[in-house]
């Protein structure tokens, strides 16, 4: 027997909550849906378009009652929910109805502030919240002329444009200095005022209302000082309020909003809350993007999935105003912690300002020009470093030859027949048509009603900016972070999560709980996944080696001819004669064609074969020459030089420092390869700033440097502390890597996981705290001991043989 789902709250995050919900778990539960408004579901952040005769009512709907009927929704319009028994698990609304749950969904929005003023309940007086309030503003404004607004906001200055449409004069009334206080700062805001001001509306600026005029219709306002101002019709827009009523009357604890978890759910585990109604780690929202986020995570927990988690939202802000273009996102203030780029154009009417920490964006407000809002939205979602783009970030993305950018012309500028989208021969009007008719709030959305941006993608950012710009902050950008694969709608983040909630310990176990779309994955995630069981779950995680790369499995790297080089551990660089002899020894018995001293300080053997491979490693292993992983997503080499013992410049023992790091962090699997090095001195002839893990010797210890490369994007390293000990290089060494093991995606080098989750995370997580550094420390040396409790057995000698069985199997990687 179904399981009973009962919403409260019949708006744009319950229902889109239950539209996830029916994706993924379409016959768990019987649904019931209660709205005090009577009609379905429609798209609010549209009411503005209807009110300035844009657009009609029936528009804006976005699930007709047809639609709760086909899902087998029960669906009570018009009828407010009064009460809920948590003892029964019952609501009940107003006229007596009563339905039963087992799980119920809260999303009972907002309420318009309304100012506690005389006067205020008088006709005329209204807010701006719903159709009915559309409705009853359309029908003053047919023959009145005079409007008011009380609020210069968003929705308060929406509002002004749309009355002004309809024909009346609008005079807009703000407690503050500056328009958007929230949004601008003070340069926009002024630049917004005069821009609205050519168009009609006045303004009274820095004015507080004192009482509404009139009889039962208001026919004037009266202000603190004695201003009095006539008008047909107030509206206020002075801000929402979270609708907590129903729920505080239940027990269900609240602050400013309804309080939830990273789950969505409330005290109460059977009662979960979406929309404007929720708080979430002090945080209240009221635009679209942030509650969609939030009704996808809860159909998650709802379906018992349990693998997405609410962790807030950044958000932006657009002004729909026809011709009025304004994007504001982060903290564009700043303090003294940051820095500000700005670039000012009063003849062009064009405003950016760029407010940076550390070299990342921080905030952004833009007027006139906002054409780069969504690059510049999703450069500070992701917090990428920009210090190699600075001197052209104001210039924008067409600047720096990106060819997703579409030029610098603006959407709103583009005609609505220019084409978007070549490979599909869509033009700017489809677009925005279908995101319009069709209630479409992501890029996905439009790729699959209209098909741009589903090719090439070379069209991706301009379909972007087009939805941007028609949804203004309510454009539910794309996740920041990419689906594993094709196989699956899930990240990296979310996989590895999985496996530690679930206790997962085999592939065949995370996909059939991830219910994947192929049965037996692809090439790119069951290597990924196999890694990330065995990082999570070393002691008991089954080690696929059918998920391995040839390289892996063969032990050895396969070359362009199909041949194979094999390339021993060398110590440090640190070779005996005995280990040259094997490998002479070895190079002449199969006739290897070239024998080279690799980069890092070891020999290869190439041109072998691999049915030679497993005799290869059994002569090198009876010389105690074991795999140097030159193939593998491990530790590859740690380079030295001489140091102090030889060199007259070394200030420590670089080359033992080098074996200590070496012996003790090899056969270690992760993310990606990893290569180190140290340096007797700061003459760095071991290039230790250029490796993931770099330690450079001085006068009073060593200098300990992460995240360096050295291929074909150049990065130095950052340098991470100075230390004292050779112990202390050993710990901080060790929680690295653990640390890079446990965070970092698979197949992301050091580098651009360090400037993807920051270097001052790392830091902090290594450096400032010494708890975690000695936790991150024991776990590392505890999977080191397991992998070791049989040193090389699975490199070298009769197990080889076994492994090398398996690969005449696979396919995948060959």
């Amino acid at each position: 027997m179904k399981e009973k789902l009962v919403l409260v709250g019949n708006g744009m995050a319950g229902v889109r909550t239950l539209e996830e919900l029916l994706k993924i778990s379409p016959d768990m539960y019987d649904i019931t849906v209660f709205g005090d408004e009577p009609h379905g579901n429609y798209n609010r952040i549209l009411l503005s378009p209807v009110l300035a005769g844009e657009k009609k009512i029936d528009g804006i709907m976005l699930n007709e009652e047809q639609w709760y009927e086909e899902n087998g929704i029960k669906l009570h319009t018009g009828k407010a929910v009064v009460k809920i028994d948590r003892r029964n698990r019952a609501v009940i609304a107003e006229d007596g109805t009563t339905e039963n749950y087992d799980r119920l969904l809260l999303a009972t929005g907002s309420n318009s502030i309304i100012l506690p003023l005389p006067g205020n309940d008088l006709h005329g007086v209204v807010t701006f919240r719903n159709i009915r309030d559309v409705q009853t503003m359309l029908e003053i404004s047919e023959p009145h002329k005079q409007a008011l607004i009380i609020g210069g906001g968003l929705l308060g200055l929406e509002a002004a444009y749309a009355l002004k449409q309809q024909g009346m004069y609008v005079t807009v009334v703000h407690l503050m200095d500056s328009l958007m206080e929230r949004q601008l700062d003070s340069e926009a805001a002024a630049m917004l005022k005069q821009t609205l001001e050519k168009r009609g509306i006045q303004f009274l600026m820095e004015t507080s209302t004192e009482a509404f005029l009139g009889e039962e219709k208001v026919r004037g306002v009266r202000f603190k000082g004695g201003l009095e101002i006539a008008t047909d019709m107030v509206v206020m827009a002075v801000g929402i309020r979270p609708n907590t009523d129903l729920a505080k009357a239940a027990n269900i604890y609240c602050e400013r909003g309804i309080v939830v978890s990273d789950t969505m759910q409330t005290y109460d585990g059977r009662i979960y809350s979406v929309g404007e109604c929720v708080q979430h780690k002090g945080q209240v929202y009221g635009l679209v993007a942030p509650l969609f986020e939030q009704a996808k995570v809860c159909a998650n927990q709802l379906a018992q999935l349990g693998h997405a988690f609410y962790q807030g939202s950044t958000t932006f802000s657009k002004l729909k105003v026809t011709g009025v273009e304004l994007f504001s996102t982060g903290d564009f203030i700043g303090d003294e912690t940051t820095e500000e780029i700005v670039m000012k154009d009063l003849s062009k009417g064009v405003y950016k300002k760029i407010v940076l920490k550390e070299n990342r964006i921080h905030g952004v407000v833009m007027f006139g020009d906002t054409v780069d809002g969504a690059w510049y939205y999703q450069l500070l979602r992701d917090q990428t470093d920009i210090s190699h783009m600075r001197d052209q970030l104001l210039h924008g993305q067409a600047h720096l030859g990106d060819s997703g950018h579409g030029g610098a012309k603006s959407v709103a500028e583009m005609s609505d027949d220019m084409e978007v989208c070549g490979c599909n021969g869509v033009c700017k009007k489809d677009v925005v048509d279908a995101i319009t008719s069709k209630g479409l709030f992501t890029l996905d959305d439009v790729r699959s009603h209209t098909k741009a941006s589903s090719s090439c993608g070379s069209c991706t950012g301009l379909v972007e900016q087009i939805l941007t710009f028609t949804l203004g902050g309510d454009y539910s950008e794309a996740p920041k972070v990419k689906p594993l694969c094709k196989c699956t709608d899930y990240t990296h983040n979310e996989i590895r999560q999985t496996i530690k909630s679930q206790r997962l310990i085999s592939i065949r176990a995370v996909m059939d709980y991830l219910e994947y779309r192929t049965p037996d994955g692809c090439h790119v995630c069951r290597p990924a996944i196999n890694y990330y069981l065995i990082a999570a779950w070393p002691d008991v995680a089954e080690d696929d080696p059918q998920s391995r790369f040839i390289n892996e499995r063969v032990h050895a790297n396969i070359q362009k001819d199909g041949t194979y080089s094999v390339i021993p551990r060398i110590w440090g660089g640190l070779v005996t004669p005995k280990e040259l002899r094997a490998i002479a020894d070895a190079a002449d018995k199969f006739q290897v064609s070239t024998v080279k001293i690799t980069g890092g300080q070891r020999i290869s053997l190439l041109g072998l074969k691999k049915n030679e491979l497993p005799e290869v490693w059994s002569d090198l292993n009876q010389a105690g020459m074991i795999s140097g992983y030159a193939y593998g997503k491990s530790l590859r080499t740690v380079k030295t030089c001489v140091g102090k013992e030889w060199c007259r410049f070394g200030t420590q023992d670089s080359t033992s420092m080098g074996v200590k790091l070496e012996k003790l962090t090899c056969g270690s699997w992760m993310p990606h390869k990893f290569k180190m090095a140290v340096s007797g001195c700061p003459r760095n002839c071991a290039e230790a700033t250029i490796k993931d893990f770099g330690v450079v010797a001085v006068e009073s210890g060593w200098e300990l440097h992460i995240g360096g490369n050295a291929g074909v994007k150049i990065r130095a390293t950052d340098l991470l502390c100075k230390v004292d000990t050779d112990e202390e290089v050993i710990e901080y060494c060790c929680a690295f890597i653990q640390l890079y093991r446990e965070d970092a995606h698979y197949l992301e080098r050091t580098a651009p996981w360090i400037e993807r989750v920051g270097f001052s995370s790392v830091k902090q997580k290594i450096v400032e705290d010494a708890n975690n550094r000695k936790a991150l420390f024991d776990r590392f040396t505890e999977s080191q001991k397991r992998a070791q409790e049989d040193p090389w057995a699975k490199h070298t000698g009769k197990d080889s043989q076994r492994e090398f069985v398996t690969v005449e199997r696979s396919s995948v990687h060959d």
